[in-house]
């Protein structure tokens, strides 16, 4: 009974952020026709009022992320060409990414060069993880598989900084950035503050069940190695 708790506790502890946030997005997604524009328009807007004309903006159904490669702000085609409160608050959020970008955070920067690699590292991890066990038998040096293991755990970690390192710039962008703007220059009407509010929250954990699915899997290896 003890293990079925604990069970559902990590189930609603990995999958509820993500179920909260598909809930509050679609929340605020009605269609707006009093909105003075598009999340496509108002992110237009602001990189052209922030000096990012070179920023592009596009429709992707691949969803709402700022590329720096790039430099575009991609919107998925409900928040790109739809006025909505999720829509407006979404783009303001993802422009707030490339105004990091351009200047020049630290934390950005940082997440940026590890993302980058961390495909790889998952991967070359992986490796080693399924090929210690063998390179163990083969040396019979016990020690060699350790240290593999160790390797792996190492790398695989990787993921877990590049969680913890996008927390405080999600949750920057959303109330840092994107809020002020869209309060203080009136953007939206301030009966509509609370909804944009509780969208920019969403979209600041998005990375929160990313972050704790590392987590669990870094301690769940360590385990296994101890």
């Amino acid at each position: 009974m003890l293990y079925l708790v604990l069970a559902l506790l990590v189930i609603l502890l990995v999958f509820g952020p993500q179920a909260w946030v598909r809930h509050e997005m679609s929340r605020h997604a009605s269609d707006r026709p009093d909105l003075p524009g598009t999340g496509g328009e108002l992110a237009r807007h602001l990189l052209d009022r922030f000096q990012l004309g070179s920023v592009t903006v596009e429709s992707t159904p691949g969803g709402d992320h700022y590329d720096p490669g790039a430099r575009a702000v991609r919107l998925s085609p409900d928040n790109h060409d739809g006025r909505s409160i999720t829509a407006v608050a979404v783009a303001a959020h993802e422009v707030a990414h490339a105004i990091q970008h351009h200047q020049g955070s630290v934390l950005f920067a940082w997440r940026t060069a590890l993302a980058r690699f961390l495909g790889i590292f998952d991967k070359v991890a992986m490796g080693i993880m399924i090929t210690a066990p063998l390179v163990a038998i083969l040396t019979r040096v016990p020690s060699i598989g350790l240290m593999q293991f160790g390797l792996a755990i190492a790398l695989l970690g990787v993921g877990l900084v590049v969680h913890l390192v996008t927390l405080p710039l999600e949750l920057d962008a959303s109330f840092g950035k994107a809020l002020p703007i869209l309060t203080a220059d009136g953007y939206l009407d301030s009966r509509d503050l609370p909804a944009a509010r509780g969208v920019l929250r969403a979209a600041a954990f998005t990375y929160v069940a990313g972050a704790l699915i590392g987590l669990l899997n870094f301690l769940r290896l360590l385990r296994i190695i101890r």
